[in-house]
This record gives structure tokens, C-alpha cells and sequence, in this order.
């Protein structure tokens, strides 16, 4: 089994001042969801209602799809389809070279992370500008995101700052006040977006009964890289569908209130058709998603909004990061995808789970990540990816546990560990288990002795009566 992410974490947390202000950060978005959630009494019923809308569009997808497909026709929409990330990349370039563009600029889209699009597209001469601050932040210092709502919140203001200079986008060197540093990167895009011959975007939802593309952001990027470009592109995937402006209704009221804690994004756009003289394409992408609603344990993990309420929620992201893991999406649910992409590549991500659930408890459509995590563990063996030591100690655990004998014989003894030299019980070299971790203090009598005990007593009080 890859221990990819154990390695990776080790690194990070070697810089525990950096560790806790991430942990910090991410709790403090945790805390501000709660307090919204707190402030609507019918919260856990959008929950319930939200997940049954998710799962009834999943197990009608085509259904939807074609509906959606047929209103976006209509309105004069191009509509393509991409089986997968290859095709969905050959698709945008041959758009761009028919309409003779050389620099698109596109608002925060995780699809084409999915897909690595920026990357596809730059090594063949189209220039592609980031319009989120965040993820323009990361695209000039070369980096990915490490969340799927705020990507660059790892960033400190300074590195800002230095990487702005660095661009020659901020005159005054060493000011790392954030009004400025916004400011800068406001000047420097508004360039782009008055250069660019084409603008993309994601698509948080999809309304099947109209036709909308609906995009939520808090900067207003989205609509300045379609409104000042004559070219839209819309990547979505499948998944993305909702059936009507009622279903959508349930999702704007939880999607933002689990994310950052605000009532809602600042910007809520909807697109139906192209700009007047414009053209609009939006590509259906697949990518395997077909193949995840085969699966009949981990299906529902499709329902998933990108909130990533489940990361700011997760002790193990707080504490090693976004870059600790194999896979592009993060955290609980990027466990989860990552296993239905490829499970022997992403196999190390599973053990960076707990299993307290607390992802469970706050994902707004029910996706249970933490549970499906547990399945996924179970399924290790079968994929070729289980830990041998893990086994072993699994198997050791079920003899001690299935014996009775040996089980309390285990119990009687072990008080005898307390005398033993902790520098050689409690040593990481025997036990991995031990780092961060002090050694227990057995007690001389285990719970059953003592319960036994008290019972013997109980039963010669009654018998006295």
C-alpha cells in the first residue's frame, strides 16, 4: 500500500507554526458553517431533501441530461460531449484555433484541474489566465490548489506580496497589506480581461428544466470573463445537473452556509444563451463518472456540491495540508473520488481518515464521506494496495478478541508494561503508533474484573436482605 500521504504530511508538519494557523483557519470556517446551520430550524430537512434530489437526478442522469442538452440547443448553445479529460481537451483547443484565440481567461473551474486543461493548453501556445484571485495567486507561483473552495488560503500575504513584485504587478516593494495586493491583481487582470479573445467557465449547477448554467463565485470573475470576451466556454460535468429552479433552491441555501459560512456567494450568475454577437459551447464531461455510478457502494459519492465543508471540518487535512494527498481534490471527499479514479494510485489517501465522521455530520447532500472511506478500506485487499503490517495486526487483533482465554490472560499481564522503560515500550522504531502519542497506564484491575467483583457484592447485599 503506498504511503504517499503519511510521507507528505511528516514534511509539512515540520513546520508546526504554518501547521496551526492552518489548522486554525480551516476550524474557523467549520465553526462559521454551525453558526449558520444554528440560524435556519429547517436545516437538517434542506439536508435530507437536497441529498434525495442528488441521488433521484443521479439514477435518472440521462433523462436530465438530455433535457438540459435540448433547452441549451434552443438557445443557440454548441453542445459537446467529452468521454473523458483527452477528448475534453482536444475539444477547447480546436474551438480556440477556429475562432483564431490566443489567450482565454476563466474563472475558478476544479473540472479542468481534473482534466489538467491550463497545462494542455499552454504547451501549445495558448496563453490561459487564471481570473480567481486565489488560483491566479497559485498559477503565478506555480502551484495547485489545496482546496477546492479557498485554493491559495495557505498562501501568506508575504509570498503574495513577493510573487506580485516578482510579476512587476505591485510598484511599492514590501507592501503586503491585503486592500493593495487586491488592488494590483485587480489592475493586472482587468488587462487580461480586455485582451482575451475567449473566456471559460465551471458550472456549479446545471438546470435541466431551462437550460441555466449557474456559476457562484464572491469575486465576480465569472461574469467579467464572459462579459468582455465574445467566446464562452462552459466545462461540466455530468454530475452537475439539478432538475429545476426548485431543486436549486435547496442547494444556493446550503452550498456557500457549508463552505465559508456566508448566506449566500456574492455572485450567483446564471447563463441560458451567448452574449448578443457571442457564441456559447458547453461541453458534458464524463471522465469516468459513468463508470462511478456503476458502483454500487460509492455511487453516491457523485451527489457532492464542492462545499468542502468535509475538509475544513477534517482533523487529518487541518493538520497535513492539501499537498499531503495524491489525488487533485483534498480531504474526505478527494479520498473518496480519488479511489473511484484509480484506486491503486490514490490507496495511501484512505488511511488519512480517523473515522470520526465529523465529515459526515456536516456534508450538506449526505455524501458520508468518512463512511465511504471505511468501505473503501475494506476493499484494499482486492486491489492489491493493503498494508501488510495493517493485516497483521488485524489478524492478531481478531485471535485476541475472539478468545476468551487469551483475551483476559492479556488483560491480567499487561499492568507488567507500566514497569517497562517507556524509551523502549513507547519507541517509534517498534511502533509508529507512538509518535505524538504518550504510553497508557494499565490499570491492575480491567474493567471486567471489576465488574465481576461488583457483582459478586451486589449479589451477597441481596442475598442479606
Amino acid at each position: 500500500m503506498s504511503t504517499f500521504h503519511a510521507k507528505r504530511a511528516r514534511e509539512f508538519l515540520k513546520d508546526s507554526a504554518k501547521i496551526t494557523h492552518h489548522d486554525q483557519t480551516f476550524w474557523g470556517m467549520r465553526m462559521a458553517r454551525d453558526k449558520m446551520a444554528r440560524q435556519i430550524p429547517e436545516w437538517e430537512e434542506l439536508r435530507e431533501k437536497a441529498s434525495e434530489i442528488k441521488r433521484h437526478t443521479l439514477t435518472h442522469l440521462a433523462d436530465y441530461l438530455e433535457e438540459f442538452s435540448s433547452h441549451l440547443e434552443q438557445n443557440g448553445v454548441h453542445v459537446l460531449w467529452a468521454k473523458d479529460a483527452a477528448e475534453f481537451n482536444q475539444m477547447v483547443l480546436k474551438i480556440l484555433n477556429d475562432h483564431h484565440v490566443k489567450k482565454m481567461v476563466k474563472s475558478k473551474s476544479m473540472m479542468t484541474e481534473e482534466c489538467g486543461m491550463n497545462d494542455f493548453l499552454m504547451a501549445r501556445g495558448i496563453d490561459v489566465v487564471e481570473s480567481d484571485l486565489g488560483e491566479r495567486i497559485l498559477q503565478l507561483m506555480h502551484l495547485k490548489p489545496a482546496h477546492i473552495v479557498v485554493p491559495a488560503i495557505h498562501i501568506t500575504r508575504q509570498q503574495v506580496a513577493h510573487t506580485f513584485e516578482e510579476e512587476g504587478m505591485s510598484p511599492e516593494k514590501g507592501n503586503d497589506d491585503p486592500t493593495y495586493l487586491t488592488r494590483c491583481a485587480r489592475n493586472s487582470l482587468r488587462h487580461e480581461f480586455m485582451e482575451a479573445g475567449a473566456g471559460m467557465t465551471g458550472c456549479n449547477f446545471g438546470v435541466a428544466k431551462t437550460g441555466d448554467i449557474v456559476v457562484c463565485t464572491n469575486e465576480g470573475n465569472a461574469d467579467m470573463s464572459t462579459s468582455m470576451p465574445k467566446l464562452h466556454i462552459v466545462a461540466m460535468g455530468l454530475e452537475k445537473i439539478v432538475p429545476d429552479y426548485a431543486s436549486l433552491a435547496f442547494f444556493q441555501r446550503l452550498l456557500c452556509r457549508s463552505a465559508t459560512g456566508q448566506p449566500t456567494t456574492t455572485y450567483t450568475s446564471h447563463f441560458r444563451k451567448a452574449r448578443p454577437g457571442g457564441e456559447m459551447y458547453v461541453i458534458l464531461i464524463d471522465n469516468g463518472r459513468s463508470d462511478f455510478i456503476a458502483d454500487a457502494n460509492h455511487w453516491e459519492t457523485l451527489k457532492c456540491i464542492r462545499c468542502g465543508a468535509c475538509m475544513n471540518t477534517c482533523p487529518v487535512y487541518r493538520r497535513s495540508t492539501g499537498y499531503s494527498y495524491s489525488f487533485f481534490i483534498p480531504g474526505p471527499i478527494g479520498i473518496d473520488l480519488g479511489m473511484l479514479k484509480d484506486p491503486k494510485a490514490n490507496s495511501g489517501n484512505v488511511s488519512a481518515c480517523s473515522l470520526c465522521l465529523s465529515c459526515d455530520d456536516v456534508c450538506p447532500v449526505h455524501v458520508n464521506p468518512g463512511s465511504q472511506i471505511y468501505l473503501w478500506r475494506q476493499q484494499l485487499e482486492h486491489f492489491g494496495t493493503a498494508n501488510p503490517e495493517k493485516e497483521f495486526m488485524s489478524w492478531g487483533m481478531s485471535v485476541v478478541f475472539r478468545n476468551y482465554f487469551v483475551y483476559n490472560t492479556a488483560l491480567k499481564v499487561a499492568p507488567i508494561l507500566n514497569h517497562m522503560p517507556e524509551a523502549i515500550i513507547g519507541s517509534p522504531k517498534l511502533s509508529p503508533w507512538c509518535v505524538g502519542h504518550e504510553m497508557p497506564e494499565f490499570a491492575q484491575k480491567s474493567f471486567h474484573v471489576m465488574e465481576k467483583e461488583l457483582e459478586k457484592e451486589y449479589g451477597k447485599e441481596q442475598a442479606e436482605k
